[in-house]
């Protein structure tokens, strides 16, 4: 395996800065934004699509300093109901293959998306219980006639286009969990996949060895994302893990995002990698940083140190 970085980390830096800053941390990938929720901070989609002399120079820049880039990510909501919105998600999403195919790279990561409660919504609807029943009448209406129909059209595109999808799956979207995610690969074919974050399986109490292994036996896990999950027992003891406080609301707040190492130890993620070997996933593991207890640069660099044993192994 190797080892990489999402590059949103190091929004404030120039393409080069970035790439020197990666470089010289002994990392051999970039995961980079393009789009949607995930800005394009160091790859300017439109001009490396018009622009064959701008690709050539851009993967120049990336290969003299020995690196190569795991994944095109353009995280958002294609399924949204405002028609606007979702437009723009899935020309952002098309965009980013078209790009992928034209620098080599194979996977572009993505959310699944989530519809709202009728063709009126204005805002997503994330169902989480089966009662009332209309809750499951709903999630088999946002299913059946918008991810389903939606998915199997791009995997048709994506096939075409020598590329593959990986959706992160993450609560608030309609692929979620282990199950969800095999049910979108199994309803719209093979260049669907996962973008694997362990971070958000934590906290719904998954297993991720056990999840890891189950998405392995179909071949599904494309992509990794490298970053933890700390749970207050305290308050999940008191409210459960449904919480809605703000990611700046540390103290209060059932669980917490943290830099790998810091929500669970060298045995859990030991075990995470060798799950991902045991599943025959040989590409990379990128870190992300979203802890808000630590600078960029304090949580890349733990990142970074905690994982380089853990990899070499």
């Amino acid at each position: 395996m190797k080892l990489g970085v999402f590059t949103r980390v190091f929004a404030d830096l120039s393409f080069e800065e970035m790439l020197d800053r990666v470089a010289a941390s002994g990392l051999d990938t970039v995961e980079l934004g393009t789009g949607g929720y995930s800005e394009m901070d160091h790859c300017d989609v439109p001009g490396l699509l018009g622009d064959a002399g701008k690709r050539r120079a851009f993967l120049a820049a990336i290969a003299e300093r020995g690196l190569s880039i795991s994944a095109l990510s353009c995280h958002c909501n294609p399924l949204h109901p405002v028609a606007e919105v979702a437009h723009e998600a899935k020309r952002t999403f098309e965009q980013s293959v078209l790009l992928a195919e034209q620098l080599g790279v194979d996977t572009v990561n993505m959310f699944s998306g989530c519809p709202g409660e009728s063709e009126h919504s204005r805002y997503p609807v994330w169902v989480t219980c089966p009662w009332p029943l209309e809750h499951t009448q709903l999630l088999e209406w946002q299913w059946q006639q918008h991810a389903i129909p939606y998915w199997r059209e791009q995997n048709h595109f994506l096939a075409n286009h020598g590329v593959r999808v990986a959706i992160e799956p993450h609560p608030g979207f309609l692929v979620y969990n282990t199950e969800t995610a095999l049910r979108l690969r199994e309803a719209c074919g093979e260049s669907i996949g996962v973008n694997y974050d362990p971070s958000h399986f934590f906290w719904q109490g998954i297993d991720p060895v056990t999840s890891i292994r189950e998405l392995g036996e179909s071949g599904a896990i494309f992509h990794f994302h490298a970053k933890d999950t700390a749970i207050d027992s305290w308050n999940t003891a008191r409210n459960g893990v449904l919480d809605t406080k703000s990611y700046e609301d540390i103290g209060h707040r059932s669980w917490n995002f943290r830099t790998v190492g810091y929500g669970h130890g060298g045995e859990t993620w030991r075990n995470i990698l060798s799950a991902l070997r045991l599943a025959g996933y040989n590409g990379t593991v990128s870190i992300e940083h979203e802890d808000n207890l630590m600078s960029l640069e304090e949580g890349f660099d733990k990142a970074v140190a905690f994982l380089k044993p853990l990899i070499l192994l």
